[in-house]
């Protein structure tokens, strides 16, 4: 606005004061629980891509880490890394982050390509020989990773979680890996946790489906929706043309979500969500009224998430969930029924 009008100066000045006010609220949160207004605590932590990331963690006070991305750890360099300097890394973020740190095994492949771990050409690398499925054809790497994070498990609350598991068959193999690993390491005396919680990534529509049998065998399962809705909806989310198709809110992906919280609970055992969806602001209050148990977020994303939960009454969200997952049937009718739970304003 050029010489603009006392009312829009008005105006303008009472945003910003709004915007100050805002930013010094969330300040006043850093060093809060994550609580709801009827007391339901949540954990919120943030994904990070290495050690570099500590200080956001702590500037943005989440709560520990819900997705250490490793595979960045091997595109820094045109070798792959040794086992001491993965596990100087581990060892890193585990003894300074002040909660748990769920750190994901190598998810190469896909979009992400390394030259010193080439993978054939493929017509579809996103439905290819990626994460899990790489680890298994180059066993020697995966073992290499799983030793170092074995090693550095006595530094702090680590959490390992396998990515893009299919089958249980796959959970089963990945897991025999790493109790192979931890034998070999006690009996050359090594020291290692014995406290690990071992899980999944939930990606792949038909772990979502079977997620009662996996929650039997897993600690925990966490919800990784950037894949899982592009998946879902068979549309590559790096694609534009499709990109309408990417729908955090369409009832099938709130469908998919919901059987695996409320199957993780029906063995006992925590859900998270380390996709995108967990710091959407409009996707916090459903999946509040699920029962998701871990947001893990860019950390900036954290103390904003958390100055929402303290609006939110856990009942309320609830019937809200319970509503769009029984009566909407496109994206576009869940968040009209958000307007009358929420104010996004």
């Amino acid at each position: 606005f050029v010489n603009p009008d006392e009312e829009t100066v008005s105006t303008y000045e009472a945003k910003r004061k709004e915007f100050e006010d805002y930013k010094a609220e969330l300040k006043t949160l850093k060093t809060a629980e994550s609580v709801s207004t009827d007391g339901h605590k949540v954990l919120l932590v943030a994904n990070i891509g290495s050690p570099n990331d500590i200080e956001a963690i702590k500037q943005n006070g989440a709560e520990g880490v819900g997705l250490f991305r490793t595979e960045f750890l091997y595109m820094e360099s045109d070798e792959l890394p040794t086992e001491d300097s993965q596990y100087e890394a581990y060892k890193t973020v585990l003894e300074n982050v002040n909660g748990p740190v769920v750190v994901r095994t190598m998810d190469i492949g896909g979009d992400k390509k390394l030259k010193a771990l080439p993978v054939p050409e493929e017509m579809n690398p996103f439905l290819g020989v990626r994460a899990i499925r790489l680890c298994f054809q180059r066993e020697e790497v995966f073992r290499t990773q799983l030793r170092a994070l074995l090693r550095a498990s006595v530094y702090g609350d680590l959490k390992i979680m396998f990515p893009m598991i299919a089958t249980v068959d796959e959970f089963k193999k990945a897991k025999g890996i790493l109790l192979d690993e931890k034998a070999k390491l006690v009996a050359e005396g090594v020291k290692v946790s014995d406290s690990i919680e071992v899980g999944i990534m939930i990606e792949i529509p038909a772990a979502a489906m079977l997620a009662d049998q996996f929650a039997k065998e897993v600690d925990f399962m966490s919800i990784g929706t950037n894949d899982l809705i592009q998946y879902s909806m068979a549309a590559d989310r790096m694609n534009e043309q499709v990109s309408y198709l990417y729908q955090p809110y369409n009832p099938s992906i709130l469908r998919l979500i919901n059987n695996v919280i409320k199957a993780a609970h029906a063995e006992g055992k925590w859900a998270g969500m380390c996709g995108e969806m967990a710091g959407d602001q409009k996707a916090v209050p459903l999946l509040v009224g699920m029962g998701l148990d871990e947001f893990s977020m860019s950390a900036t994303s954290v103390l904003r998430t958390r100055s929402l939960m303290k609006k939110l009454d856990t009942a309320k969200m609830e019937e809200y969930a319970n509503r769009a997952l029984t009566e909407c049937s496109t994206m576009e009718e869940v968040l009209e029924l958000s307007k009358e739970y929420v104010n996004f304003d």
